[in-house]
């Protein structure tokens, strides 16, 4: 289940920002000054095979992978970043998503499903 992280780090000029987590997934929520969401990020898959799905009011619907920065036997951990991947199943980040995150703020709940599904259409 989705819990909230508390007392994450606001970075000073960007927007304030929420982080849920659970071992299969989180979510990031930024919200601009009207306290509205502006910004949402789903990482699923966490471990083995990371994807993100974000969407901005800017910007519309991303998804990439998740390079985890691990090298190989010989080499120091980097960084992790995201990767382009356009390949998405939808229907599982949804219910994955609709499984975990229920116990959320509602609102933040109806927002990223909704635009879960929506992403499904475009």
């Amino acid at each position: 289940m989705l819990k909230e992280i508390k007392n994450v780090r606001q970075i000073e000029g960007e927007p304030t920002r929420r982080w849920f987590s659970d071992p299969a997934l989180d979510l990031f929520v930024w919200y601009g000054d009207a306290d509205d969401i502006i910004k949402f990020q789903l990482c699923y898959g966490k471990g083995a095979n990371e994807h993100a799905l974000t969407w901005s009011r800017s910007s519309g619907y991303s998804h990439h992978g998740v390079d985890d920065g691990e090298g190989g036997i010989y080499e120091m951990k980097c960084t992790p970043i995201l990767v382009p991947d356009g390949a998405v199943d939808i229907e599982n980040v949804c219910g994955l998503f609709s499984g975990l995150g229920r116990k959320i703020d509602h609102d933040i709940f109806e927002f990223v499903i909704t635009h879960i599904k929506a992403y499904q259409q475009t």
